[in-house]
């Protein structure tokens, strides 16, 4: 940053996606969910830095050079379904054009027909109306950008998909049939070539309805990562952050989480989220690190970074 000032916009995220899986990424605004993919894609800014290492197969994304990514990775190992959309999409050319040549760079489809036919099946996969593939991104709805960004994205068949925020902008009927769309990318598999969904995202409701598992960023750290059937039913989220989060929601207790998140440049020595939390305690001066939580009996183990985590859903109204 200006002034030789650093900021850790992403600190200690460990964490695998598996094969077959579909790991949702959720937190708040702000708390590092975006840099960590923009990382996984070779698209952070200039006065970026990283360390670790990001393993897909054999190939660590963190020291892949632009060549790798241009040529190997991108739309052809990792899919992405960006973020912004309408800064994403080429501004000076149709839906159709841009559709038709990433048919013909990812896949082996050619001649004219044959790719007019591609890119509206790419389209239609999409929800993106057919009718409106010779529009350009500027005559586009937010939502119809997302959902040809989401086209973009799926042509290549890639193994892993990255997706930020994928259901922007839509109503809830197409932000069924898009992320239902992703979980397919995932389970319709010929031959032995397998795949993966990273889904960035703020809709719960969206993550409940496809994820495998769930984890939880907050301040830059992963505090949570959980079965999502756990997550959401029953023992529920273990990490008082986590649980406020599902507490925030309209079908549930609607109730917000007090206070703001930490300066990304001013994190506490100990816990980032004490400050909000109800459950502090001085052993919170200190970091908690990511440790296993004991589970039901025959329920998988929730990690967490927390010194004192939830048991249950029904902890708080036995203590009362």
């Amino acid at each position: 940053m200006p002034g030789g000032r650093r900021v850790a916009a992403v600190t200690d995220a460990h964490f695998d996606v598996a094969a077959g899986e579909c790991l949702a990424l959720i937190g708040e605004s702000g708390c590092g969910k975006s840099v960590l993919a923009s990382a996984l894609l070779g698209l952070l800014p200039g006065n970026a830095r990283t360390a670790g290492a990001a393993l897909l197969g054999d190939l660590d994304l963190l020291t892949a050079d632009e060549r790798t990514f241009a040529r190997t990775v991108r739309g052809r190992l990792v899919g992405l379904v960006p973020q912004s959309p309408a800064a994403h999409l080429t501004p000076v050319r149709t839906i159709r054009s841009q559709l038709e040549e990433t048919v013909a760079e990812l896949t082996d489809v050619r001649g004219r027909v044959a790719l007019r036919q591609a890119a509206e099946a790419a389209a239609e996969r999409a929800a993106f109306p057919v009718d409106h593939l010779d529009h350009h991104p500027h005559e586009l709805s937010g939502g119809l950008a997302q959902r040809a960004a989401t086209a973009l994205a799926l042509v290549g068949d890639a193994p892993l998909l990255l997706a930020d925020e994928p259901t922007t902008g839509l109503d809830r009927d197409l932000v069924d049939r898009t992320v239902d769309e992703l979980r397919r990318h995932v389970d319709n598999v010929t031959g032995d070539r397998s795949r993966a969904l990273l889904m960035i995202t703020h809709d719960l409701a969206a993550a409940e309805r496809i994820a495998d598992r769930i984890a939880v960023m907050y301040a830059g750290r992963l505090v949570e990562l959980a079965d999502a059937t756990d997550f959401f039913g029953t023992p529920g989220p273990r990490h008082p952050y986590s649980r406020g989060l599902l507490d925030a929601l309209p079908d549930r207790a609607f109730t917000p989480i007090p206070g703001l998140p930490p300066e990304l440049g001013a994190l506490p020595d100990g816990c980032a989220f004490a400050a909000r939390c109800d459950r502090a305690t001085d052993a919170c001066d200190a970091l908690p690190p990511l440790t296993a939580v004991p589970p039901p009996a025959g329920a998988p183990a929730a990690t967490v970074a927390c010194h004192h985590p939830h048991a249950a859903l029904t902890e708080a109204a036995d203590r009362a």
